[in-house]
């Protein structure tokens, strides 16, 4: 990623702040994580990680677009996957959580991980989200490829 869209990262994301100068100085100076809204610009749906690592890379083909921004809390073993703001937050599913208006996520700055936390897509400044379509699809075969292997793998 080049400084240029690294800064259009920042400015993007810092935007959901209530106060994006302190969101930015925090991520420079503080402990490198920031509280942000989800509902105005962005929602997240988090996964399990060995589902959200599968569906990931079923979203880097070639016929697709460039997944949008996707985090990932090695802490807690989910992935995040940034989408448009959808109030009725239709995500159904057993490990599924939906962050919308009213929920807080934290995130640390495009540029560098901060603590379990690190963008294995980070936002680029255009604005670019997941399609909640072609999202629901990479889950739903991620999730029937993890059903199939689950009973090789003793799990």
């Amino acid at each position: 990623m080049t400084n240029t869209v690294w800064m259009r990262g920042v400015e993007w994301l810092a935007a959901a702040s209530a106060d994006p100068r302190a969101c930015k100085w925090g991520w420079d100076h503080g402990d490198g994580v920031a509280l942000l809204e989800a509902g105005r610009y962005w929602d997240v749906l988090s996964v399990p990680d060995r589902l959200g690592l599968l569906t990931l890379d079923l979203l880097w083909r070639p016929a697709l677009p460039v997944p949008g921004p996707t985090l990932v809390d090695t802490t807690a073993g989910r992935v995040g996957f940034f989408l448009p703001p959808d109030p009725s937050g239709g995500w159904v599913g057993a490990g599924l959580r939906y962050a919308t208006k009213g929920s807080w996520v934290a995130v640390p700055p495009p540029y560098r991980p901060a603590r379990a936390l690190e963008w294995l897509v980070p936002p680029d400044g255009s604005g670019a989200l997941h399609a909640p379509g072609t999202l629901e699809e990479a889950l739903q075969q991620a999730n029937g490829a993890l059903a199939v292997l689950a009973p090789m793998c003793g799990r």
